[in-house]
């Protein structure tokens, strides 16, 4: 079973003491990098709609990203992103064998990177996989990435022996994911919060659980689909009523969510 995540916007560039690896499109990042080098101010800033501090930000970074990074100018990518996937997925935390179980079976979907391993090494970046960003091969990153996503997945697939694909990622980043080119089932957990009016989706609810769905698939070494269902970290419940064959929910009761926002 192989796991995929989305990255995050935010970035924790505190110092490990781990070793990292080396992307497998660490090219296609070196080469989105300089077309993104040559972008205005006022063009990043529209291509990311963010604010003009934020543009310079990530100006600066486009132009100090290196073909042959320093070792501390790198961090492992699971543990450089800090957004609410990876407070869920506390890749922190997990112990050398769990991490090395990742390494092999969790994915993280990047618009840069294409697909990034947990220990790969990156450089400070943000660029969005929704983003329209002109390249030679056309006018998004979709077109730019076309079945080369798809094709890493089936090879890692086949190198692990795994025949499901657990979604849990963004509906922007497993867009890039072409459907004709992937040859693995795709499952993909839903998780909503128990209101007065009936389950709802709450996107930082939901980005938080499916981080802690893939450490769940990590630590319990999942190969069997039906195992998902035994999740229940945060108070989620498995809720067969509500799920399709490929589509499990996950609902947790109001008085659990409260003490999580707390």
């Amino acid at each position: 079973m192989l796991v995929v995540i989305s990255p995050a916007k935010r970035l924790d560039w505190a110092e490990r003491e781990t070793s990292v690896t080396q992307p497998d499109f660490q090219a296609d990042a070196i080469r989105l990098a300089k077309t993104a080098r040559n972008l205005t101010l006022e063009d990043l800033q529209k291509l990311m709609d963010i604010s003009p501090d934020l543009a310079k930000l990530n100006r600066d970074r486009f132009r100090d990203f290196a073909e042959e990074p320093a070792a501390d100018g790198v961090r492992p990518a699971a543990l450089a992103f800090a957004g609410d996937t990876y407070q869920g997925l506390e890749a922190g935390s997990l112990d050398t064998d769990e991490m090395m179980w990742a390494q092999d079976h969790l994915r993280i979907l990047s618009g840069l990177y294409g697909v990034l391993r947990p220990l790969d090494a990156i450089q400070p970046y943000r660029l969005e996989m929704g983003s329209r960003l002109k390249t030679r091969r056309g006018t998004s990153l979709y077109q730019y990435w076309g079945d080369q996503i798809a094709e890493a997945l089936n090879a890692q697939g086949a190198a692990t022996g795994a025949q499901v694909l657990v979604n849990c990622a963004s509906q922007e980043y497993f867009g890039a994911v072409k459907p004709d080119a992937l040859k693995l089932r795709v499952i993909t957990p839903v998780f909503m919060e128990e209101k007065d009016k009936g389950p709802k989706i709450v996107s930082f609810f939901a980005k938080k659980a499916r981080g802690a769905m893939a450490r769940f698939i990590v630590q319990r070494r999942l190969t069997d689909p039906a195992a998902l269902s035994d999740f229940d970290i945060g108070g989620y419940e498995f809720r067969p009523d509500l799920s399709q064959e490929d589509k499990p929910v996950f609902v947790r009761p109001q008085a659990a969510a409260l003490k999580a926002a707390s």
